[in-house]
């Protein structure tokens, strides 16, 4: 097993021991709203480049915001995404990190395990906010049940289609099941034989996993505090099996698709090659950016479950962390809450075409959406899951574990060999 406050996955290169200057709580019990105690404290504040074309305005308010309740100084740096792994482990490592940062759900478990985090389960439960949290990103953020990332910013996958084509195809309706899905692609397929119905992209992990989790199957398992491979269970093979063989039987793909990224399906589907394809809530603006007219021939519906019409589906997005070396653990935590519910909360919503992490922020969201965000919103709250919250995943992930399961199969792997070998890769990894 991988023990708690043990070892920092360095990438897909592999893992690093790492001792970490574990120093919280230097001025514990001050109060965070005395603004003439705080006037000389400054709290840094780390989040991620590109997710928010208007993080200048967001950093503007927030700044003014956090400096008239508490009278500290909030000085924001903004890193980008790629390599920001790394440079969170270095900084941790070496004690240099952040007071507060933007860290992806994946890596929260990683870095929390490691001793990296604060724990904020006290912290929530006395601002009476816990309750009130979306409950994936809550998921996400929790390892040996203490939360260690509060919910702030959240996306989910569903099926986005181009009404035209499904309109002149005479198939509009929400699919109700994998038959309904199915039974939509052969006769788009049918009326339309020049479209790729419906891509089958093997680069993407997460346009898979909705029939794994949807079959009744999942990833792994967790008992007694060890986790074991079960994505070559008998559901989950079904699920394997089933949406591959979209492309291997039922034609619905393209063999281009066995390597393609989601990035990859939505440039097909732009061009106008797509009928419908499994992709991101945060899309539906990007095509609205670069295309108007195919904005508003938009539909969305959920991904089924084989029995169903809401199968369950990664819920990936950003928590917010307080980390050990802050100085200022109380005015770290009343920049977070801050910044994750209320009007900040859904102002970095509408902002970034996102989910709030907290209800009622969701709630408005939703309220003044139109058809897509609702869609969305129901996958979310209705199908929203994590992948295992372990500091395995770090590495699983990095070795592109699934994504080659996938790919394999679409290559000619029997589904049940490509998951076998895919089991004993993971517990490897859990067996550290």
């Amino acid at each position: 097993m991988i023990s708690r406050r043990g070892v920092l996955s360095a990438g897909a290169a592999g893992s690093a021991a790492l001792g970490l200057a574990a120093c919280s709580g230097g001025s514990g019990g001050s109060d965070p709203t005395d603004t003439e105690a705080n006037a000389d404290k400054t709290i840094t504040l780390w989040i991620m480049q590109g997710t928010n074309a208007k993080t200048d305005e967001y950093v503007d308010a927030i700044t003014k915001a956090f400096k008239d309740k508490t009278g500290a100084t909030l000085k924001v740096e903004v890193q980008p995404w790629d390599g920001a792994h790394d440079k969170f482990v270095t900084a941790m490592s070496g004690g240099t990190g952040p007071d507060v940062a933007e860290v992806g759900t994946t890596w929260v478990p990683e870095f929390a395990d490691a001793g990296g985090l604060d724990p904020l389960t006290k912290d929530v439960d006395e601002a009476g906010i816990g309750d009130g949290l979306v409950q994936g990103l809550v998921d996400a953020g929790t390892l040996d049940d203490e939360l260690y990332g509060m919910p702030w910013y959240a996306g989910v996958r569903s099926i986005l289609a181009d009404r035209k084509i499904l309109e002149d195809a005479g198939v509009t309706e929400q699919p109700g099941s994998w038959d309904d899905l199915l039974s939509m692609i052969e006769t788009l397929k049918e009326k339309n034989p020049d479209i790729i119905p419906f891509p089958v992209a093997g680069g993407s992990i997460f346009a898979g996993m909705p029939f794994v989790w949807g079959a009744g199957g999942d990833i792994a398992s967790e008992s007694g505090g060890t986790w074991k491979a079960t994505i070559n269970s008998t559901e989950s093979v079904e699920g394997i099996t089933w949406y591959t063989d979209l492309a291997l039987k039922h034609d619905a793909s393209t063999a281009a698709a066995s390597s393609w990224l989601e990035t990859d399906s939505l440039a097909a589907f732009q061009q106008g090659k797509v009928a419908m394809f499994i992709t991101g809530s945060w899309v539906p603006a990007t095509i609205k950016a670069d295309d108007e007219e195919l904005f508003k021939r938009l539909v969305a519906f959920t991904i089924p479950a084989k029995d169903k019409a809401v199968a369950p589906s990664f819920l990936g997005g950003s928590l917010l962390c307080r980390f050990t070396e802050t100085e200022e653990p109380e005015l770290a935590f009343e920049l977070i809450k801050l910044m994750s519910t209320g009007e900040f909360a859904t102002q970095w919503a509408k902002d970034t075409n996102y989910f709030p992490g907290e209800q009622k922020a969701l709630d408005q969201v939703v309220a003044d959406g139109d058809d897509l965000t609702k869609v969305f919103a129901q996958q979310m709250t209705e199908g929203g899951t994590t992948v295992p919250v372990t500091p395995a995943w770090g590495q699983i992930e990095g070795k592109k574990t699934l994504s080659t399961l996938f790919s394999d199969v679409l290559g000619g792997t029997k589904p049940q060999q490509a998951a076998d070998a895919a089991a004993t890769e993971m517990d490897k990894i859990f067996g550290g």
